[in-house]
Order: C-alpha cells, then structure tokens, then sequence
C-alpha cells in the first residue's frame, strides 16, 4: 500500500465528483471548444441549433436572432414550443428539465427528431450553465410561459405570464464573463455568416439577424434576411460568384439513398483549385469523411466512364487520376443521418461506412443524368479534365525539384535564410519578411537563438490564378517550402503535408504597414490557405503587428499601433510632441524593431485561424481572383477600416 493511501484524509470523499452543470462550468471547454471567441459564439449556435431541429422535423420556419444592445443574445422560432407539462421522472416541469438538465431534450426520442442538428448535441441546458442569466420564454397552448436561471440554477418555478395565439420559443441569455476570456463582445459577421450558410442548407427557412448595437444610415437596426428556395444550388452560385462558370447551369440533385438523405450541388470554373464542402446535420465537416469518399468516388467514377467511351481520351498517353477529375470544381454535398459517428482530431470527420454508398449512388445517378442530357457540358468537363491531367504531369516535376532541394531529403536551405540555433520546432520561429532592407534589420534586431529571418523579394505568386506547377515553379514558394522543412503530398495527395518536418511552430509574415504590405500579406496567407492549409488549423501562422507611430517629447517615447493611440499618447505627454510615422519596416533601426515587433516580451501579433473555411474559400477567391466587379465593392464597403498612404 502506497504512503498516499496510508494518510487518514485519503478517502471516497476525496474523490470530487462533478455532475450536470457543475461540471459544465468546471469544465467549459469540454462541451463548447474554447472558452474564447469561438466558444462565445458557439453558445449562439446552440441555441440556433434546437430552432432548426424544429425546422428539420416540419415544425418551424421562421427563426430569428438579436444581438442586443449589452452583447446579450436573443433566439425566436415558431415551433411548437418546449412542452412545459410536468416530467414524469423529474417531478418538474419539461421546460425545467431541458434548460437544467444535461443530456435531456427531444432529440433523445426518435419519435420527436429523427434528425438533429448540431455536433456535440450539448443543447441549450450548457448554454444556461454558461449564461449569467438566461431567460426561457415558451409560447404554447394559448399561454405565455416564462422561467429564469442565473448561471444554470432556476430563479423560480415555471410560470404562465399571459395569453398568446402564437407558438414558439424564445431564449435570451447573456454569457458568464467570468467564464469567457475575452471581453463579451458578439461579431455581426461571424453570426450572420454562420445563419446564412443555415439558410441554404435548409431551403424554405426563413432566418433573420439583427443587431440593436449599430445602426444603418437610415437609422434603422442593422439586420439581414436569409432565404434560399434552391437550397445548395443557390449556395454553390453564392460562393462561386467571383469565377468564371464553365457549365451552363448548377449541377444538382436532391433525394434519398438508403434511408439516407443526400444533397449534391457542384459547378466546374475556370480556376485550378478543387473547393470541396461537407455537411452532416448542418455541421461543415471540414476533415471529410465517408460522404465526401463517396462524392469522389461517384464523380470520378461516371466521369471517367464518360470520357473514355466519347473517345476523347484516346491519344492521351498517360492515366487521369482523381484529382484532374476535381481541379475547378466547386461542390458542396449535405447528409442527414440519424446517428452520425465522428472521428478525427476535431471530431469533424464523418465515419458512417453506410454513407459512402449512398452518395456514391446518388452522384453517380445525377451525374450520368446530366452528361447525356447537356453533351457541350460533358464536352467542356472533360476538356477541362484533360487539361489538369497535363498540368499535373508538369506540376509533378516541379514538385519533385522542390522535394530534392528541401533540408530533410539531404539539400540545403534557402541562401537568404538566416536560421536560428535551436533546433527544437516548438521553441522556434521565422519570419517572413517583406524585401531584403527589412529582412537585413530583423537579421540584426532578433535573437539569434529562436528567430530565423526569410526576405521575400517584392509580390510572391498570386496562386489562386496559377497553374500548379507555376506555382512549384515559383522561386519565393520554393524557398518558403525549404525553410519549413514541409514534404508536398504525394502526386494523388498533392496538398497533403507532412508536419512532423516543420522546422518551426511560429510562422509570422512581417509586412510593412501599408497598402503594398497588406497586399503581399493577403498574397502569403492565400498561398498558405490554398497549398498548406494545415499550418493554419494547426495555429502555427501569425501576422506581425508593427507599430505606425513614435510619439517623443523630450527623452519621452512611446509606440502607437493607431491613431486613437497615437491621439492618446499626444495628450499624455502634454500636446506639440513630434511624431513619426513609419510607413516601412526598414525605417525602423534593429533595436525599436525588436523592442516593438518581435520581442516576445511586448510585441503583439494576430493568430491566423479559420472560422468558415466555407466563407474563407469564397472571400479569397473573390479578393485574388479574376472577378473585379465583386472586389471593388468589397473594398468600398470596407474602406472604412483600411489606411490608405498618398
């Protein structure tokens, strides 16, 4: 017997064990993620998420969402309400046991919800155990029925407030802040991108979101209006604005396999990247799983059929593989099942093996359909095929000069890599630094021990309008692969990458802060976005945040990173200080750009993450590719967040 077990004190009730919503509150981000930005927004999806079970089972289509003026959140549907009767089991009512209670809710009952949406399934009872106050209001048999909890605990028993013709449930609750990190603040476009991608994957749902903090210029609330009568047809055209379309019309079907129900919408484009998105429940499984392996196979299947008996593939002299079947495709495939099994590292990878059947089956049926239907169609996809088959014989021998040159196939690194001396991956950092004035200042200014230096030499690639092999081809991209130590996928994985050789865990692009600076920016993060997506997920990129002033006065100085800043430290020091306005890294000697940009100790830099990989995909094509029109409008409606230099 150990020492421990010995003492008097250790005994069962040394064990702590927590149940329900004290363990909710213990343990937060076991039930919502994190208990930051994307856990904040999280509670909202919750909540949202009970509505559309509503929508899914028929009962419900008209959803509504406030952000109210204290950041508090506010969710309305139409259904038929929570049942407020008295629960058998828990002696209280229904209404009580849903907001109190975890695990419980209708979705349990097959009879209720044969489908239900959501992930995790936490339901709104971990939302009231995160909530400083939650308010359940209940619009059912003629009544108005009210409940209020203060952090999971009932205020008072279920009560009728008033008469009502009306159905429906309403939650409004204002989050913990002792339980978030950050300061509550709720963002517009996060929700209402979120309730839009809702809209179009449950067509005939009419969802709403206002927000009562902000104020359009005709001094009404802020507030948009989501409805989509095509459902994932109208989605695919939605994210596909900005590319050029191929084929006459939105490929698409709608039906059910095997007990399964499957909806497929996709349209080829003139672009070189393949834009695949994957739903389960309305949850975007963004690791894949076995409906999108039974996309691909039902895809690549028909279509190869197709080909080789139109003859057009007769003088090709070498195999087409998977991925030339998928280069300019956009694709969105939506499953409902009943008991989703998820794997993966976020639990975001459908592992259902019945699925990949079914949507095999039903893509193979749509397709077949529409190639013998529309002939110039199949034409031209197949002609786009051929093509993206030449160019990855091409993209292959660029790919294999990059792999040869890499560290850890035995090459060197990059001439104007200036690398640290550790060699531990979680202890050290590069950065990318705009031309080689500001990378020769960082060379000086940094510590030698963790931080390794890569100059980039004007405007990398713009990749989201290069062939593949341009883009291996590319001497900037070259060097940014040697210097990670990443080995590119395999020619059938081409994307994949191997992140056990990352040489380093913090990746920060240093640009000047200045149009020219946000433009080489954007252009890195659409490289890492489209060819090394991981190093993002993973929450290896960052992006350094220089300061744009020094204000002095006499031997007092400080750094400003905005005007308010700036305006505030002006009026600290007394007014008439001098300020200088650094419109370039290399205006800065080593020493202020280490003290203010790369010192660990007091530099500020933003994590790169990917909130809607479904909307990030759409916002990078529209802002690096072809289509003007959409990117000017962009720019217009955002001007107001942007310094301009002149």
């Amino acid at each position: 017997m150990s020492e421990e077990a010995k003492k008097p004190n250790y005994s069962a009730d040394s064990i702590q064990a927590l149940e329900g919503m004290e363990h909710v509150r213990m343990r937060p981000s076991m039930y919502i993620g994190d208990v930051g930005v994307r856990g904040l927004h999280h509670l909202v999806y919750e909540v949202v998420d009970n509505s559309i079970d509503e929508a899914m089972a028929g009962h419900c289509d008209t959803i509504d969402v406030w952000i109210n003026e204290d950041n508090s959140i506010t969710v309305k549907d139409n259904g038929r309400g929570i049942p407020v009767g008295i629960h058998k089991k828990e002696g209280v009512s229904a209404l009580q046991v849903v907001m109190t209670k975890i695990g419980a809710g209708g979705k349990f009952d097959k009879d209720s919800y044969k489908v239900s949406g959501g992930l995790h399934g936490v339901g709104v009872s971990v939302v009231n155990a995160l909530s400083n106050h939650l308010k359940a209001t209940v619009y059912r048999e003629g009544k108005i029925w009210e409940q209020e909890y203060e952090k999971g605990k009932t205020l008072y028993p279920v009560k009728t407030v008033g008469d009502s013709n009306e159905n429906g449930t309403m939650v409004t609750f204002s989050p913990d802040n002792t339980i978030f990190q950050d300061e509550i603040v709720y963002n517009y476009d996060t929700l209402a991108t979120r309730l839009r991608e809702l809209a179009y994957l449950n067509k005939g749902i009419k969802i709403s979101i206002t927000d009562k903090r902000n104020k359009d210029d005709e001094g009404n609330f802020v507030r948009e209006d989501f409805f989509s009568e095509e459902g994932l047809k109208e989605f695919v055209r939605y994210l596909d604005a900005t590319r050029e379309q191929l084929t006459s019309d939105v490929i698409s079907m709608e039906g059910e396999k095997n007990g399964i129900p499957v909806e497929v919408a996709m349209v080829y484009n003139t672009s070189y990247t393949e834009n695949l998105h994957s739903y389960v429940n309305n949850i975007n499984t963004h690791e894949g799983g076995t409906h999108l392996s039974g996309f691909r196979r039902g895809l690549t299947g028909t279509l190869k059929k197709y080909a080789e008996s139109s003859g057009m593939l007769d003088k090709l002299k070498f195999e087409i593989a998977g991925d030339d079947f998928r280069e300019g495709l956009t694709a969105i495939i939506s499953v409902k099942v009943a008991e989703p099994q998820f794997e993966g590292q976020t639990k975001t990878k459908l592992g259902n093996r019945e699925v990949t059947s079914a949507v095999s089956q039903a893509v193979s049926e749509m397709l077949t359909n529409y190639l013998e239907e529309n002939p110039s169609d199949a034409k031209t996809i197949v002609q786009k095929v051929i093509l993206a088959a030449q160019a990855r014989h091409a993209a292959r021998k660029a790919r294999e000069m990059v792999q040869r040159k890499t560290v850890m196939t035995g090459g060197g690194l990059p001439g104007k890599l200036s690398d640290c001396a550790w060699t531990d991956p979680e202890k050290c950092e590069i950065f990318l630094v705009e031309g080689d004035s500001a990378g020769g200042t960082a060379k000086q200014g940094r510590d030698r021990n963790f931080q390794a230096i890569l100059p980039l030499r004007g405007k990398i690639l713009n990749v989201e309008k290069a062939m593949q092999h341009k883009v291996f081809e590319n001497e900037e991209i070259k060097n940014m692969f040697t210097a990670l130590g990443v080995t590119i996928g395999t020619e059938e994985d081409s994307k994949a990458l191997n992140l056990e050789k990352l040489r380093y865990h913090k990746i920060v692009i240093m640009c000047d802060a200045d149009v020219d600076g946000s433009h080489i920016a954007t252009l890195i993060l659409t490289f890492f976005f489209r060819y090394m997506k991981e190093l993002i997920e993973e929450g290896y990129v960052y992006i350094a945040a220089p300061p744009l002033y020094l204000v002095k006065k006499g031997a007092k100085k400080e750094y400003a990173w905005n005007d308010e800043e700036r305006d505030a430290i002006v009026d600290k020091f007394g007014g008439s200080a001098s300020i200088q306005r650094y419109k370039g890294l290399g205006e800065m000697n080593a020493e202020q750009l280490w003290e203010t940009t790369m010192n660990p100790e007091f530099r500020t830099m933003r994590l790169v993450t990917i909130d809607n990989g479904v909307e990030a995909d759409r916002v990078f094509s529209m802002l690096m590719g072809d289509d003007v029109p959409p990117r000017r409008e962009f720019i217009e409606n955002n001007a107001i967040y942007a310094n301009i230099d002149i």
